[in-house]
């Protein structure tokens, strides 16, 4: 993939629909991106798209396959999501499985406890150490047509039936799924959940090696037969990324939100530094994510308390939140993300915003912006309350003609501009060096075939500067924005 800007929306966020998607990129943002990651655009029956009845499908109310070559043929790079780790409830696999039992070909397809657990069930022991995100054991009981009833693993929500990676029915599934996305045009899968996949009696369940990386060679092979690549997402402590991108792949830069947060609230860029000079430079950096602003991949960078004054922040300076919408109240049970677009977490303050983009442009890595973000949207509570979903502030949906007033705001223009210097200008090929500087100051460089492109940024008055040479390798002149 091209080290450009990328956009991550809903296939309806933007305009309603994948066509108006694209003329929207066309219209607007097409100098400022060099990729798309569509979120799941398949059939689902819940978590926005997360719970997919399959892959061969677009739904009906997003698009056709059409639109998404659509998007292809604008020459973007397309990212797109496999759900490693689950299936709806609702697909015609599970639903075949409650129907015909132990005669159903799908009857190895899922993970029943009968036959996962030694004696049929876990122990306490057992059930300790699974590494789980909501407060309940990680099963539905399902109640099969002949009356008997079967435990089945469920590690989210309960549309979301976690899959047997084990099972050559499973693979073959997996495979030709893959496979299918590539021919239509994936450039990079991203694999959700990935961690979760591989399940083992006596371990956590989560991110279980040996065999983690036997199953990711394998999807890894899979995508390399059409030229693409896989990305595992995975919200952990940032220790796996490295041990990730040591062995070459991919990864995501979930640490550098709340590192930034924490710089511009106090002043002081010294667990930034300390992350962008041992970061993977093979990477997709993020700001903000349709889950919200991750917490937990920053565990040793920061200490605890800075974790949590970092927290107290955003909820004292940030615009339009509040605690409540991360608890159940909200229908919020995971504890590892703060729901909140970035824009309001810095109070809805235009430098503020800017200066944590321009960070973000100048790390290594691929930027990756939310479409949220991309607008400077603030918190939705509207939205947020009428669901009463907390993640739902950050996922505002916007027609065009809202799209069209975002863009006549100066914080927008300038996010534009910035992100069409980061999409287009050679030095990002090159070679990323992180100079010394004050303890409430940034500076970073990169240089490539004598081009350059260097930022100085003051934590303390929220300014920065951006100085590059032109195309003709000139001399360094800055950037207006």
């Amino acid at each position: 993939m091209r080290n450009g800007c990328q956009l991550i929306t809903y296939p309806d966020s933007m305009g309603g629909s994948i066509a108006s998607l694209k003329h929207g990129i066309e219209k607007y943002f097409s100098r400022a991106i060099t990729g798309v990651h569509i979120l799941p655009f398949y059939p689902s029956s819940g978590d926005r798209g997360f719970s997919p009845l399959g892959y061969d499908t677009v739904d009906p109310s997003f698009g056709s396959w059409d639109d998404i070559r659509g998007i292809k043929e604008m020459g973007l790079d397309l990212t797109v999501d496999f759900m490693i780790n689950h299936l709806s409830r609702r697909s015609a696999q599970f639903q075949d499985f409650l129907r015909r039992g132990k005669d159903s070909p799908f009857r190895d397809f899922f993970i029943r406890y009968s036959s996962f657990w030694p004696g049929g069930e876990p122990t306490d022991e057992d059930l300790a150490k699974i590494y789980t995100r909501k407060p309940r054991p990680p099963y539905v009981e399902e109640q099969l047509s002949d009356g008997t009833a079967e435990k089945i693993w469920c590690t989210f929500d309960t549309e979301q039936i976690d899959l047997n990676l084990d099972s050559p029915s499973t693979r073959n599934f997996v495979q030709d799924s893959m496979m299918s996305l590539c021919r239509r045009g994936a450039d990079c899968i991203r694999l959700d959940a990935f961690a979760y996949g591989i399940k083992r009696p006596g371990t956590s369940c989560f991110f279980v090696e040996p065999d983690v990386w036997d199953l990711l060679s394998w999807c890894d092979s899979i995508a390399a037969e059409s030229g693409a690549v896989v990305l595992p997402e995975i919200h952990e402590h940032h220790g796996i990324q490295l041990k990730l991108a040591q062995h070459g792949y991919l990864v995501y830069d979930f640490a550098l939100p709340m590192l930034i947060l924490q710089a511009i609230y106090d002043g002081s860029s010294r667990n930034l530094r300390n992350w962008l000079s041992i970061c993977p430079r093979r990477q997709i950096t993020t700001l903000d994510t349709h889950d919200g602003i991750g917490v937990v991949d920053v565990r040793d960078l920061m200490t605890d308390k800075e974790i949590e004054d970092t927290r107290d922040n955003l909820y004292s300076r940030g615009a339009n939140v509040k605690r409540i919408y991360n608890t159940p109240k909200y229908n919020n049970l995971d504890i590892y993300q703060i729901n909140c677009t970035y824009y309001s977490a810095l109070g809805d303050d235009d430098e503020a915003y800017l200066l944590a983009r321009a960070v973000q442009f100048f790390a290594p890595g691929i930027p990756q912006v939310y479409y949220v973000g991309l607008l400077a949207g603030r918190n939705d509570i509207t939205l947020l309350e009428k669901t009463k979903n907390g993640r739902d502030i950050n996922r505002h949906s916007y027609s065009l003609e809202e799209i069209d007033s975002e863009l006549g705001r100066p914080v927008v223009k300038r996010l534009l501009r910035l992100m069409e210097f980061r999409s287009s200008h050679p030095a990002f090929s090159g070679v990323f060096t992180l100079k010394e500087s004050s303890p409430s100051s940034l500076h970073i460089e990169w240089h490539h075939e004598g081009h350059c492109a260097c930022l100085r940024a003051d934590l303390n008055n929220l300014s920065f500067r951006i100085e590059a040479t032109g195309n003709a390798g000139t001399n360094p002149s800055a950037l207006d924005l």
